[in-house]
């Protein structure tokens, strides 16, 4: 079985409205690792911050695969749920935990931070 790549779980309330869910699990790949076939609709949207944010998904099912940012050239996060050995995720980290549903217990001697952690942070926990 090949490595599955780092993954982060995001609690903002995008990522939860999006996923119909609590949270969403994130891998991080190279942007030109990606390889897809059948229809992939591509929708685009300027983020607050004015950066351009590329989701892809599934045509047929509308299942969100992937997305791509300007913020980050060359990286894609890809739902970690569409992963055939998803039962085999480990998150390294948890985002935007001041978003969390109260509910949801996260394990401990996880790094997690209430909004987005500090990109040289985050890479470093991720790239462990």
């Amino acid at each position: 079985m090949e490595q599955l790549p780092p993954v982060y779980c995001c609690h903002c309330l995008d990522c939860q409205t999006w996923s119909g869910s609590a949270f969403t699990e994130q891998g991080v790949v190279r942007e030109d690792s990606i390889a897809a076939t059948g229809p992939i609709v591509d929708y685009r949207f300027t983020s607050p911050s004015g950066s351009q944010s590329h989701q892809r998904l599934c045509g047929t099912c509308h299942t969100r695969l992937w997305n791509t940012n300007s913020a980050r050239p060359g990286i894609a996060v890809v739902r970690a749920g569409t992963f055939d050995a998803s039962h085999m995720i480990e998150p390294r980290l948890h985002i935007w935990t001041s978003r969390k549903q109260p509910w949801l217990v996260l394990p401990e001697g996880i790094p997690v931070f209430g909004e987005n952690a500090p990109p040289a942070e985050f890479a470093a926990i991720l790239m462990r």
